[in-house]
């Protein structure tokens, strides 16, 4: 099952990716909308892709679960269980997308009794495609001194008055031991498979959201890395929050020295 689970969602995904190319390239403003906030956006492309997915998967695999950033927004939240779970975030980078910046990536994985087995990132505007199976590796583009990336969602001022303080407080922490540079893509999943690439030591970030860490856990510990909890712990994908690093004395390094926030859990 999970070798023609893999098959039929590599496909769903490259034609999901030609929606957002499409919308990408197409003159004039896509129909843009908020949902938490004024800086938490979605389009009706974000909601085409999502509905794309969950309908082709459903056709081949009617007792599969699925969770997804879009229906979730709509009041449709899935539940993680033992179950096999597609977690999905049809447009991570929205606002990269609305401002045609182009890193914009479909994020979808497959758990199966709460671990994951299938994980794929696309990056359709850029064709960069990172995928993972469990146990057979982790793969870019099989479409025929430590830099780390920081974010801050800015959402998160919102729900979490001390946030923006203790953000900028983990970022001084680390910044004074020395790193090279830091970055961020504006995509949690990029940012992972970043790391799992190679382009980045080290990636850490609070306030996400299952189905930005699903896809990308599997393809970074696929190809070598470590994704765990900040605070050092074993990663719980509903915990949103995660640091993905190329070693275990980096996440360790790392982890010692920066503030956890926590969150309420998905």
């Amino acid at each position: 099952m999970e070798r023609e689970a893999y098959r039929v969602v590599l496909r769903l995904v490259q034609e999901s990716g030609n929606l957002i190319r499409d919308a990408f390239r197409r003159a004039g403003a896509v129909n843009v909308m908020t949902k938490t906030s004024d800086v938490d956006l979605v389009t009706d492309v974000d909601q085409k892709v999502e509905q794309v997915l969950v309908d082709g998967i459903r056709s081949k695999f009617p007792d599969h679960q699925f969770i997804g950033e879009e229906s979730t927004a709509m009041g449709k939240k899935g539940t993680f269980t033992d179950a096999p779970t597609w977690i999905i975030d049809p447009i991570d980078g929205t606002t990269n997308f609305v401002h045609k910046v182009p890193y914009v990536c479909i994020s979808i994985a497959l758990y199966m009794k709460k671990e994951p087995r299938i994980g794929i990132v696309y990056n359709p505007i850029l064709e960069e495609l990172f995928t993972a199976r469990k146990g057979l590796g982790a793969f870019r583009n099989v479409l025929n001194k430590a830099l780390l990336l920081l974010t801050f969602g800015v959402q998160n001022r919102f729900s979490l008055p001390n946030a923006v303080d203790v953000y900028l407080q983990n970022n001084k922490r680390i910044v004074e031991q020395g790193i090279r540079g830091h970055r961020s893509f504006g995509s949690a999943a990029l940012n992972m498979c970043y790391v799992a690439l190679g382009c980045a030591d080290a990636y850490i970030e609070f306030g996400l959201h299952c189905w930005d860490i699903a896809a990308g856990r599997l393809i970074v510990e696929e190809a070598g890395g470590l994704v765990i909890d900040p605070s050092g712990g074993p990663i719980d994908i509903m915990a949103r929050r995660v640091l993905a690093c190329s070693t275990a004395e980096l996440g360790k390094a790392i982890g010692d020295i920066v503030e956890v926030i926590d969150l309420p859990k998905d």
